[in-house]
């Protein structure tokens, strides 16, 4: 995904900047620009080709801060991809911090075209109460890119981006920014917030179960958010969070539950198959998760929890569920060579479990 996404800060895009800001501003030099932008771009990866970028414009621009930003924001509807004007707001991060009310405005009409997620981190740093409450503000925009800024660039555990310490060990300040964005009609801000939530739920989960027990869960837009928000307690089998979602009470159900095929190589796809049958009296809301128990080196075993489905089963009801995943590498997760067990787990009880044998050249 980042090698994908790193290759559109190539060559041809740098040449299109250039030519852009050259007819923008007298003062840019087109030269200086590309020499730094070019200079190493093959061994440079994502986050340091937009960096690069922001610098590059910086060096070339030799203008009072200002008006350079003046020349960035007549720059950016043309930039006609949203992930490269990225580095607009970075530039704003990199030389913005003395002057944070031209720095915030800036961001604020960045985000729309490329997000400020990242930039406006260094400004919460610096000053976590004047910087929340303009993102508090921006909750309230029109603009759904606003929006979400004001919950993704608050985020105390942001994927790529700064982790706000202050945020992680007091997650009260951006509770009211969450609140506010609780029935985002924007599936882009539901998201965000949803995310932000299940954040502060790894370091605090009572305080993300207090503020959604406010919310009302009858609401779409607010049930989507929260059922995404506790993925993680989910996992963890956590009762309050599973009572939240009507998955409280401990399934009363027959299991049965495959993996086929039994021996695999490694790139394979195994099935996994769960028959539940229904022994209760009256429907049950079923959360319905599965667990693998990865074989290590050391001999020891490390678990990961994966969602399935969420479904209601009437009483003496039969349902089959089946799930299909490859066993392969990824950056994050590298197989070896022996059993692995599964087990199936519903409303955070473990009922049922299989197994697969997988080799490794």
């Amino acid at each position: 995904m980042s090698s994908q996404l790193k290759d559109m800060f190539d060559p041809a895009r740098y040449r299109s900047l250039a030519t852009e800001l050259s007819a923008l501003s007298p003062a840019f030099n087109s030269t200086a620009f590309l020499d730094h932008a070019l200079t190493g771009l093959a061994s440079r990866e994502l986050m340091d080709r937009m960096r690069r970028t922001s610098t590059g414009v910086a060096l070339a621009l030799p203008l009072p801060y200002r008006e350079q930003l003046d020349v960035l924001r007549a720059l950016a509807p043309r930039i006609g991809h949203n992930f490269i004007g990225i580095f607009l707001s970075d530039f704003v991060a990199q030389h913005g911090l003395d002057d944070v009310p031209a720095s915030l405005d800036a961001l604020h009409f960045f985000t729309r075209f490329g997000s400020a997620e990242f930039a406006i981190r260094p400004f919460i740093q610096r000053d976590p109460p004047g910087t929340l409450a303009v993102l508090q503000s921006c909750a309230a925009s029109e603009d759904e890119h606003v929006r979400r800024l004001a919950s993704e660039g608050s985020r105390p555990r942001l994927p790529w981006g700064a982790r706000l310490q202050a945020l992680v060990a007091d997650p009260s300040p951006t509770l009211p920014i969450l609140t506010a964005l609780r029935a985002d009609d924007s599936l882009y801000v539901r998201k965000s917030v949803a995310n932000h939530l299940n954040d502060i739920s790894k370091d605090h989960p009572d305080v993300a179960l207090a503020l959604v027990s406010t919310w009302d869960l009858t609401h779409p837009h607010t049930a989507w958010i929260v059922r995404h928000a506790l993925r993680t307690l989910i996992k963890r089998g956590h009762p309050r969070a599973l009572a939240l979602l009507g998955a409280g009470s401990a399934p009363k159900l027959d299991a049965a539950f495959t993996a086929t095929p039994k021996r695999i190589q490694l790139g394979d796809t195994i099935t996994l198959t769960a028959t539940l049958t229904s022994t209760a009296r009256r429907p049950q809301s079923l959360l319905i998760d599965y667990v693998v128990h990865y074989a290590r080196a050391s001999g020891k075993a490390s678990e990961k929890v994966f969602k399935w489905t969420q479904l209601d089963l009437a009483p003496g009801a039969t349902v089959t569920l089946t799930k299909r995943q490859t066993i392969r590498d990824f950056s994050t997760r590298r197989h070896h060579a022996g059993r692995h067990r599964i087990e199936l787990q519903i409303n955070g009880r473990r009922l049922a479990e299989t197994a697969f044998t997988l080799s490794v050249p």
